[in-house]
């Protein structure tokens, strides 16, 4: 078991108000005076709730609506035409058409990967499902389409879907899946796939090398577990996998899920459960469940993240790592040392939109998605 990290304070337990910690506002404070000024664009308005973000090439990008549209932006900015040949999608409070990928290869394949809220074919329920597809030579359509994973059992839920996609060097994908809300205890036991990150080829077959894989009681496709609802999900530059995850009030959550480790929820968490109350044992820490590399408290509903590779900010900003806030609508830069988190700045908080995804395009510059009726792709320059 990690020890807790020294960087955030344990939060109040008596219902109080919870509070970012002396330390965190210091290294803020510490860090204003190294960031350059930004300038935002405006690349694309009109979304419906944009949720996840790809480029593809030409400069344009595909972009996903959780109402269960995909289109294709183009360089200027145009909106492209809804795409043909998406599955059916169980939009509806937080479920949708959610992440979108493309192959590492997707000049040469021009495959995508996308997940979303997949009903049941028989009955009621949903759970979230993991697909692939081509995008047509004219990018106007789907082409063979086929669902890699569903995640199970089905559940009669329109929350906590997870749902962000990382490939990694290796050519595996690794898929973030929510507790659905209602089945919290489930992210604890391994026979089903409530609050994991699970781990694919990119056929859909379970590597071998997967941490459960011939575990008697337990589903193979599963690398960690113990998460709640993980909307952020990255590649740090030597290669690990970093995710964040929503917790109740208070304890947002950065983890790097390692093979076969529990995450803890909902036995242990830095946050209460809402209204005040305790969440699980009421411990922040327990033999056997990993700590958080960084926690937020109160809670920030982060969703997106990614680090950024390029030095088009300066040098300061190479290697940090960026978190879109949806509560408190800003854009965090965590500065980042090995495994740490060393400082936090809170960026963008004039643009008052919520932030629901980030990432790094091929040109070093930083992507923003706005997670409203009338959504926005903005794209962040370094101002002069």
């Amino acid at each position: 078991m990690k020890k807790a990290n020294p960087a955030r304070p344990a939060p109040l337990r008596a219902g109080l108000l919870l509070l970012t910690g002396i330390t965190g506002l210091t290294a803020v404070a510490a860090s204003l005076a190294q960031s350059p000024k930004l300038q935002t664009e405006v690349v694309a308005r009109g979304l419906e709730h944009p949720w996840g973000l790809a480029f593809i090439d030409d400069g344009r990008m595909l972009v996903t609506e959780r109402p269960g549209r995909m289109r294709v932006v183009q360089a200027d900015g145009k909106l492209g035409a809804p795409l043909a040949g998406l599955p059916k999608i169980d939009a509806g409070g937080q479920g949708g058409l959610l992440d979108v990928q493309v192959d590492s290869d997707f000049t040469r394949n021009r495959t995508v990967y996308f997940c979303f809220s997949e009903p049941a074919q028989r009955g009621s329920g949903n759970s979230t499902a993991l697909a692939s597809a081509k995008l047509s030579t004219d990018a106007t359509r789907l082409e063979q389409v086929k669902v890699l994973f569903s995640q199970k059992p089905k559940f009669s839920s329109n929350a906590h879907f997870g749902c962000r996609i990382v490939e990694t060097r290796d050519g595996k994908l690794f898929l973030t899946l929510g507790d659905r809300y209602q089945r919290k205890a489930d992210a604890q036991t391994l026979d089903n796939h409530h609050g994991k990150v699970v781990r694919i080829n990119k056929d859909g077959t379970v590597p071998k090398d997967n941490p459960f894989v011939g575990k008697s009681g337990a589903l193979p496709e599963i690398w960690s577990y113990g998460h709640r609802n993980s909307q952020g999900a990255t590649l740090a530059p030597d290669g690990k996998l970093w995710t964040h995850e929503h917790a109740a009030q208070g304890g947002d959550e950065v983890n790097i899920p390692q093979a076969g480790k529990n995450y803890g929820w909902p036995v242990i968490s830095w946050g209460l459960d809402y209204g005040g109350g305790k969440i699980g044992e009421g411990l922040t820490e327990k033999e056997g469940m990993e700590q958080p590399v960084y926690y937020w408290n109160p809670s920030i509903a982060p969703s997106g993240m990614t680090f950024l590779r390029s030095d088009r900010y300066g040098k300061d900003w190479q290697g940090n790592l960026f978190v879109g806030a949806l509560k408190f609508q800003y854009l965090a830069r965590l500065e980042v040392k090995g495994d740490k988190v060393v400082k936090e700045e809170k960026l963008l908080q004039d643009l008052k939109q919520r932030i629901r995804d980030v990432r790094e395009g091929p040109d070093g510059l930083l992507y923003l998605l706005t997670d409203h009726d009338d959504g926005q792709l903005i794209r962040l320059r370094p101002g002069t």
